[in-house]
């Protein structure tokens, strides 16, 4: 058996493909879309409008980047507020041309660096969370590496959270939680077991929806079969009447921790 440290390694293990490898391989006549119209471009974030099949698409995609130079620029998948009102505004955009949103979530956690607080973090992901609740389009959100605490959550307020096999999903670090909990950042395979953070435990708490198996599996296999589950789900949710679906989204939420 996997123990969930091993996971947490497997979900940052370097060369292990990144969002935008997700949109270049799964989607066709992607065109990206920047800034938030407030602030500046962030990198950390990359969004914009692309073919999945016969279906237009707005995608966004938590990017930390391939090489040194590249994990600079994109501050190694740390949104900063920009980057989360980027998303929104690409969402809302969505809405409006009657297309669904697909998320790419692999962040260890939004920036928490002075210029991140005093332009409104907290406020941007808080925004994002009562947006999406409401946003009158389909939405799956896919967890591809790390999911850290608010700053993923931020892009899975969805219909459908979908979670790579060697993918985690946490409040916090286990790091963080050891430094915490025992004040020994030693204890961070204790910590990682009881953060409860794999793909298998998030499906038995019903957090999310699917586990994408990754063992023993090319990554040109796997996003071929993203490719068309993605297609095949969204046009299920599109056909659906928009009450229905957000009654549905609501609904999902509701019965967590039941």
């Amino acid at each position: 058996m996997t123990e969930p440290l091993d996971k947490v390694r497997a979900a940052r293990a370097k060369g292990r493909p990144t969002g935008l490898k997700y949109i270049e391989h799964i989607l066709t006549d992607f065109v990206e879309l920047h800034g938030d119209r407030r602030f500046r471009d962030d990198a950390a974030i990359v969004g914009g409008i692309g073919m999945l099949g016969d279906m237009a698409v707005t995608a966004i995609a938590m990017e930390k980047g391939s090489d040194t130079k590249d994990k600079v620029r994109r501050n190694f998948g740390a949104p900063n507020p920009e980057g989360y009102r980027k998303s929104l505004r690409l969402m809302k955009q969505a809405e409006k041309f009657h297309r669904p949103i697909l998320c790419f979530i692999d962040t260890a956690g939004a920036f928490c660096g002075v210029g991140a607080e005093e332009r409104g973090q907290a406020q941007a992901i808080a925004e994002n969370l009562m947006e999406m609740m409401t946003l009158r389009t389909p939405i799956i959100s896919i967890l591809i590496g790390e999911g850290g605490s608010g700053g993923a959550l931020a892009l899975a307020v969805a219909d459908e959270v979908w979670m790579m096999e060697n993918a985690i999903y946490s409040v916090i670090s286990p790091e963080g939680c050891a430094s915490i909990l025992w004040k020994d950042s030693s204890k961070v395979k204790e910590a990682a077991e009881c953060l409860k953070l794999t793909a298998d435990d998030m499906l038995r708490f019903d957090v999310v929806e699917r586990l994408i198996p990754e063992k023993d599996r090319e990554f040109e296999a796997i996003y071929t079969e993203l490719q068309n589950l993605l297609l095949e789900k969204l046009k299920e949710k599109s056909i659906l009447p928009i009450e229905e679906l957000l009654n549905q989204r609501y609904q999902r939420f509701r019965k967590f921790g039941m």
